[in-house]
């Protein structure tokens, strides 16, 4: 059998906005690796500090855990004390919203890419992610593109979000499903 998907026709400059130039992207890369991907616990303030460097816009009182991967800090958006765990990766390959008082658990996966299946080559279909005030993505959760997770609204541990969660409920689940509201 043949398969009908061609990936040699992939562009990889078509559908992507990196938002900044080539040279910026590798410093950021560098201070990526020693920063952020690191098991040594830098202190907050300085993460933030480089993420404002690099035009990331990060409210007051925000902790970030070791290990923490942010592909284009230009392209977030973190509200006040908000909390990043340990291992969380942020796949921001367009715009994150991270509102006020978000807790972001352990190995999160928030997920602005992906693929267009439909079509043989397989190009981007990219997307926002928004995380309202007081939301709470679970460990191992993983939020696919184009989604809203509303306020005060928790995503259970391992949960899997790929469609946009109302505000005020408790979500389990792979799809993720209301079990019941929160307050």
């Amino acid at each position: 059998m043949n398969s009908k998907i061609n990936l040699s026709s992939f562009d990889a400059s078509s559908g992507l906005d990196r938002g900044v130039n080539k040279l910026i992207e590798i410093l950021w890369y560098l201070l990526k690796i020693f920063f952020f991907l690191s098991s040594f616990p830098f202190p907050s303030k300085i993460k933030v500090f480089i993420l404002r460097c690099f035009g990331a816009t990060i409210g007051k009182g925000v902790v970030i855990k070791p290990r923490v991967n942010i592909h284009f800090p230009w392209k977030l958006v973190v509200g006040n004390h908000v909390w990043i765990g340990e291992e969380a990766f942020l796949l921001n390959f367009e715009q994150l919203y991270i509102g006020n008082n978000v807790c972001i658990s352990q190995r999160a996966f928030l997920c602005g890419g992906n693929h267009d299946y439909k079509i043989p080559s397989m190009p981007y279909r990219n997307g926002p992610i928004t995380l309202q005030d007081g939301c709470w993505v679970g460990a191992s959760v993983f939020v696919g593109p184009n989604v809203t997770i509303g306020i005060d609204s928790v995503v259970s541990a391992g949960s899997v979000v790929t469609q946009s969660l109302e505000k005020n409920g408790i979500f389990r689940g792979n799809p993720a499903q209301l079990i019941k509201n929160r307050w």
